[in-house]
């Protein structure tokens, strides 16, 4: 696996290395040492896939707050995504700064998200799957959220949504106070 840090401290994209021959190739997607060695969290508790009928899908900016902070690897096995996360991290010189990246089954990145950090993702296709590795379980009282184009993030979309539920609408405006 390649590990390439993106512009947000403990955020990582990560390529495959495929060994290919004539059936196709194989490649590793997990690897706890490699994982620790970039100093990157190793527990994993839960999996979980998201199915997206249409393009135009938006799902997020969502997060877990304490006790409940969550690290995960997203990964798009079908279709492709415009993938965002967002530093909630206080005091960090990242704060409030965001990245994306485009992830597909045909360019099998993932992208790792530390803890602290809002992420969502835009379908750039129809029936688009998400395939996500968590740190935590999920904890429904401490689901949490920050609105999908609020002015604080300032985040470039490719096209506005089409499809997106009523709680990511309605998230309030970002307060870091």
């Amino acid at each position: 696996m390649i590990f390439v840090e993106t512009a947000l401290r403990g955020a990582f994209v990560i390529e495959l290395e495929p060994l290919e021959d004539s059936r196709g190739f194989f490649a590793r997607t997990w690897c706890e040492r490699e994982m620790r060695q970039q100093g990157m969290e190793t527990r994993l508790v839960q999996c979980s896939i998201s199915f997206n009928v249409t393009r135009g899908t938006l799902r997020g900016m969502h997060y877990q707050a304490a006790p409940c902070e969550e690290t995960k690897i997203v990964r798009c096995t079908r279709g492709s995504i415009h993938d965002v996360i967002v530093d909630l991290q206080q005091g960090s010189p990242t704060f409030k700064r965001h990245i994306a990246v485009t992830l597909s089954a045909a360019n099998h990145k993932m992208l790792y998200i530390p803890k602290n950090f809002a992420h969502g993702f835009l379908t750039l296709e129809d029936a688009t799957e998400v395939f996500y590795q968590m740190s935590e379980f999920y904890s429904p009282e401490h689901a949490r959220g920050v609105r999908w184009n609020d002015p604080a993030f300032g985040i470039d979309w490719p096209f506005p949504p089409s499809v997106i539920s009523d709680r990511d609408r309605n998230y309030a405006d970002f307060n870091n106070a």
